[in-house]
């Protein structure tokens, strides 16, 4: 939950299995003019606004449909911040990755090698790819209960706190013997970072990658609950504006903010190769199965295989991130020649941990993906 939201994507897919929405005339350019389409149908859907980029070659379209802000009008614009949410689990990967490079750690060290005391038969392989069977607190309603009993939006939680509420349940399973998404994992290897280097988790994921990419509208919030700058608002399913909202809970599992450029360009350099040494590379794509989900994980990425109009199946590398009023997908090619983004400012995170569906449903997002892919 809360990024990689298995079930919501499964229903997704099944749904977006029939044909591609169209346009009423023959487009001149039939990439942008499908994604248009997709992009305005998440908006009649319900979502005040949606974002696209794709990539096909060295093409691209930068697009976007709706409205950033209820309150004023004001419209989307492409290059409009957002909260990434789970798609911040791939730029730790990576920074975890090119530690195993430098000869700093490895995925087989028992985290315990690096923070005494804590998941002691837990190796930092079984964190990125989600096998430890280390609960996730977040799961619990009652986890936040000071953001939406008391609302308290500015609530900071610390990292060790929730690790500490995580590790006094009983695993689900013994380490490296099953499959479940839990955000412990990541913010465990957050400290594991620390540790190994010396330096916060958000400075080498700013030096290492943020900073040689360019990525200079992707920030790392701790514990600022505002998006600065241009941004999308962020909404629940009662349209209720929840942009303002403390990212400490989620710290190396999900509290980035980008934009869909950005993200893009991340991921290009990451499954182009230009991130990680061969033998890395290999780690972040070596995939276990999800069970009951039509994915399998790696290390901070996942597999799947996207079903096009004409039934063809397009295996591709996927990302996503969903937390409070923000739901973004990331598609890319195997061999890294085309991408697709989609984002939209609805997301119900109240809704989602008392079991309802936390988004509006909609095939528009898997039909951006189809415009680039397929």
């Amino acid at each position: 939950m809360f990024g990689k939201i298995q079930v919501v994507l499964a229903a997704v897919l099944t749904m977006a299995a029939g044909a591609p929405a169209t346009a009423a005339q023959r487009p001149s350019d039939p990439v942008r003019t499908a994604a248009m389409v997709a992009l305005r149908q998440l908006v009649a859907d319900g979502n005040p606004a949606a974002l696209g980029y794709l990539r096909i070659g060295d093409r691209q379209w930068r697009l976007a449909a709706g409205t950033a802000d209820r309150s004023t009008g004001a419209p989307a614009t492409p290059g409009d911040r957002f909260r990434i949410a789970s798609n911040t689990k791939a730029f730790v990967a990576t920074v975890v990755l090119q530690l195993v490079g430098e000869g700093r750690l490895s995925l087989d060290d028992p985290v315990s090698r690096w923070l005494p005391g804590l998941a002691d038969r837990v190796t930092v392989r079984e964190l990125l790819d989600h096998t430890s069977g280390i609960p996730d607190p977040t799961e619990d309603s009652h986890f936040f209960d000071p953001y939406f009993v008391r609302h308290d939006w500015g609530y900071v939680y610390r990292p060790r706190d929730v690790i500490t509420l995580a590790l006094r349940e009983p695993p689900a399973f013994p380490p490296g013997t099953g499959y479940r998404y839990s955000n412990t994992n990541y913010l465990l290897a957050g400290l594991v970072i620390e540790a190994v280097t010396g330096h916060s988790a958000v400075s080498e994921i700013q030096h290492r990658l943020i900073g040689p990419l360019g990525l200079r509208d992707t920030s790392f919030p701790v514990t600022d609950p505002h998006i600065h700058g241009r941004h999308l608002h962020g909404y629940d399913k009662s349209y209720t504006d929840v942009s303002t909202f403390s990212p400490s809970y989620d710290w190396t599992a999900g509290a980035m903010i980008s934009t869909t450029a950005d993200l893009a360009t991340f991921y290009r350099a990451l499954y182009g190769g230009r991130l990680l040494a061969p033998a890395q590379q290999r780690a972040l794509g070596t995939t276990v199965p999800e069970p009951d989900a039509p994915i399998a994980a790696g290390l901070g990425v996942f597999r799947m295989t996207l079903t096009c109009s004409d039934g063809a199946a397009v295996p591709v590398w996927e990302n996503d991130g969903a937390g409070p009023g923000y739901l973004s997908m990331s598609m890319a090619s195997l061999d890294g020649s085309r991408q697709a983004i989609a984002v939209v400012n609805v997301y119900d995170l109240d809704v989602e941990v008392h079991g309802g569906v936390p988004i509006i449903p909609s095939s528009g997002a898997i039909d951006v993906m189809r415009a680039a892919l397929c």
